[in-house]
Parts: structure tokens; C-alpha cells; sequence
């Protein structure tokens, strides 16, 4: 009889602060066929291993996984953690080869197979081989989220890990259903899975997705839980909103006082800057001819009025695929632009326009609202207002946002499943102490 391939197993990454949130996932992600539920470190730093028990009393038949993260004192975290329940404990391969080697004795000891997580190492593939010989039971190949956010992936490096030792490896880091395949084809034994299964409204059916991509080999599609650069980061930015935005951005990058003509109107895309004087016209109208599809202009005109765009500039502007308009200024003829659905963001509205006196600049630094806004970089506006991205880190913050829009989602549906928002996030827990 041929030797047949060994299973791949799905972990589910229970990367939550709240532990009612990380069980009730965890019971989804269980009838969906999960095999190994993990207390996320964030789990552990908020409830300590608790959330271990907990998970280990709930689903007894299933391997319990602990994300201890540990660097040193690797006997006492290795013990606590398989005392507690855990039947794998992660540690970091960054660690000293003599805490590696106590997490290793301490894990033979009470039952825990060790994960040596790869992540932060300056050579991975040296110091894989090197936690191999220390006796470890798996290697952990792991983008960590902040490279998620740059778009990183950890494929490549998978294959170079998977040649490189006999033991098994694990993979973690922006795995979704459409990808995990790719990830049992590049050698890995786990397969670690986290927003793609705790951030979906339906962690069940998302968990048993993703194990049919791994065990069948399939690409399913989805349009959440992936990173993304270049060409798509318009679409990313047209999902998620400007609030989305703000959370990723930490407040930060808010244009103040700027509101959409009317409810509904929605842009996204790199800046055309304008300076002008406060009511003339002539600039940014101009602009419209310098614009390129897509682009929106956003221009200075000092926070006041007369008008320096109207529905004339706006038809013009649509003409040229222009995306849209923002003015730290005022415009005019706001009834025409809501029936164009031409998105326009303004701080003034008022009937009078001023004169095309020519003063000014295109495609200059301006300041808008108090934020200053370079050529080029990213604009979203929608019923909130406009939040600006800098032109180097969009993509980065396009995705953070969108890690803000799937975290929602779910957050969401336990609301309508009968929470309540204080409860779910337990704000009273986490108030800044007085």
C-alpha cells in the first residue's frame, strides 16, 4: 500500500482580548471542523491561561494550542502552559538556544509538543535548522501583522524553510481561503488561521472553507481578509469607510469641517493639489485640464468664500474622469452636483462666486484643515468627511483599514445575534484608570 500524505492540520489563531468573544469563536471554528484552537497571545497577556482552560474544559477532543511567545524563562511559561491544558506551546526562535532547550525538556516533560515561531529571526533558515537540532517539534514560519500590512506574505519563505529541515512547519500570517492551498503545496504540516476565521460573521462556514482549500486543495474566492498594493488599493479604499480609515490611522489625517454636498457621495484616489486665493476660480478649474482619470483635486482656498467651483467645473471635471473634488474653500450650485452624484466635498456652500484672478499654484504642498497634503497622496471622502493617507504609506493604511471594516463585520453580527456593543468590548474593563 503507498505511503500516504499526512494530514494537514487547521489551527485557528484566537487572537481576541475579550474571552467570551475568543469561546464563542472557538465553538464555531470547532463544528467547522478546526483541529487545534489556539489562545492567541493577546488572549493570554488580557486573561492569562485561563483562556487556555477555558478552551481546553469546552472542546476536550481537540488540541489546544498556547501562543505563549516565549523568550526566556522557557521551563516555567512551557510548564504553565501544559498544566493549564495546552498540548502545544509556541516560543520564540529568537529566544537563546538555552531557553529553547528548557522550553524543549519542559515540554517532553509535561506532554507539550513546541512550536519554534521564526518570527523577528535575522536569518530564518540558519536558525531553523539550528531550533531543529535543539530538538523542537515544529518550526513557525509567521508574517507578522504589521508586514501583512506592507502587503508582506510568508510563502516564499515557507518553501525555503520546508527544504531546509526534517521537522514539521507551520504557517501563519495572512492565510484565507483562497491562498491556504498554496500554503499546503509549499510543505507546510499547520496551516494557522486568524481574521479569515475570528473576524467572519460566520466563523463555522469560514472555518469549514478553509478546510476544504486545505485538505482538497481548492482556491476559494473571497473578497475580504487579503493585503493588497498597487491597482487595488482604490477598491480597498471604496470598500471600507472614512471612519474605517481614521481608526487605522489612529484620528490621524482628518480634513476637518469638509462635508459631501449631499448623502450617498463617495471618492477615493491620489490628490491633484490647488492653491488659491479665497474666490478665485481660476486654478482650480484649470486643474481639471492637468488631472489625470481618477485623481481627485483638492485644493486651498483659504476655509472661506466666494465659490470656486460649481457645476460648470463639475461637468467638466466628470468629463475627464476626474474622481472628484475637495475644497477647503466654498463651492456653489450644490443642487446640480447632488443630481450629477459628482462627489464634492466642501467647508462653504454659498451662491456667490468670486473672479479668475490666476493667483496660485497646481501641484504644490497646500494645508487643508490643518493637515498638510502632498501631491499624490490618497483621498477618502464619504457621508463623514475626508481623511487623508500620506502618499508612502497607502497601502499600508489602506489595509489597516480594512482589517478596521472585517473586524466590524463580525463585531456586527454578534450585536444583532442579541449583545450590545459596551458588553462585546468590554469597555469597563478597559478604561484608562483614573
Amino acid at each position: 500500500m503507498a505511503d500516504q500524505k499526512p494530514r494537514v492540520l487547521l489551527q485557528v489563531a484566537l487572537d481576541f482580548v475579550e474571552l467570551d468573544r475568543a469561546l464563542k469563536v472557538a465553538a464555531e471554528a470547532a463544528a467547522g471542523g478546526a483541529d487545534i484552537l489556539e489562545a492567541g497571545t493577546p488572549l493570554i497577556k488580557s486573561v492569562g491561561l485561563d483562556a487556555v482552560r477555558r478552551l481546553r474544559a469546552a472542546h476536550p477532543k481537540l488540541i489546544v494550542a498556547a501562543d505563549m511567545k516565549v523568550m526566556d524563562a522557557g521551563r516555567i511559561e512551557v510548564e504553565s502552559a501544559a498544566k493549564a491544558g495546552a498540548k502545544v506551546v509556541h516560543v520564540l526562535a529568537a529566544a537563546s538556544d538555552a531557553t529553547i532547550a528548557e522550553c524543549v525538556e519542559a515540554g517532553r516533560e509535561y506532554g507539550a509538543q513546541i512550536v519554534a515561531d521564526l518570527l523577528g529571526t535575522t536569518d530564518p533558515v540558519a536558525r531553523a535548522k539550528q531550533v531543529a537540532e535543539l530538538g523542537v517539534d515544529f518550526v513557525g514560519v509567521h508574517t507578522a501583522i504589521d508586514m501583512q500590512m506592507r502587503a508582506a506574505d510568508p510563502f516564499a519563505q515557507l518553501s525555503e524553510i520546508t527544504g531546509a529541515v526534517e521537522v514539521p512547519v507551520c504557517v501563519a500570517g495572512g492565510i484565507h481561503s483562497e491562498n491556504a492551498a498554496r500554503a499546503v503545496e509549499a510543505g507546510a504540516a499547520v496551516v494557522i488561521v486568524g481574521g479569515a476565521i475570528t473576524k467572519a460573521t460566520d466563523a463555522r462556514k469560514a472555518t469549514a472553507e478553509l478546510k476544504r482549500a486545505i485538505t482538497e486543495g481548492v482556491k476559494i474566492p473571497t473578497t475580504l481578509y487579503k493585503r493588497v498594493s498597487g491597482g487595488e488599493i482604490r477598491e480597498i479604499l471604496m470598500r471600507i469607510s472614512a471612519a474605517n480609515l481614521s481608526d487605522a490611522l489612529h484620528r490621524r489625517g482628518v480634513l476637518s469641517g469638509l462635508k459631501p454636498v449631499g448623502p450617498g457621495l463617495k471618492v477615493a484616489g491620489p490628490a491633484l493639489t490647488v492653491r488659491t486665493a479665497p474666490g478665485d476660480y481660476a486654478k482650480p478649474v484649470e486643474a481639471i485640464d492637468h488631472a489625470k482619470p481618477g485623481e481627485v483635486i483638492v485644493v486651498d482656498a483659504g476655509g472661506v468664500g466666494p465659490a470656486v467651483w460649481g457645476e460648470m467645473a463639475s461637468r467638466s471635471a466628470m468629463n475627464r474622469k476626474v474622481a472628484g473634488i475637495v475644497i477647503d474653500g466654498a463651492l456653489r450650485d450644490s443642487g446640480d452636483i447632488r443630481a450629477l452624484k459628482f462627489p464634492a466635498f466642501s467647508r462653504v456652500i454659498c451662491p456667490n462666486a468670486g473672479e479668475p484672478r490666476g493667483l496660485g499654484e497646481i501641484g504644490v504642498s497646500i494645508t487643508v484643515a490643518g493637515e498638510v497634503v502632498e501631491p499624490g497622496d490618497w483621498i477618502l471622502g464619504d457621508d463623514d468627511g475626508v481623511v487623508r493617507i500620506p502618499r508612502d504609506r497607502v497601502a499600508e493604511w489602506a489595509n489597516r483599514g480594512m482589517e478596521i471594516y472585517e473586524r466590524e463585520n463580525r463585531i456586527r453580527e454578534e450585536i444583532l445575534q442579541g449583545g450590545t456593543y459596551g458588553e462585546l468590548a468590554e469597555l469597563e474593563k478597559w478604561e484608562k484608570p483614573r
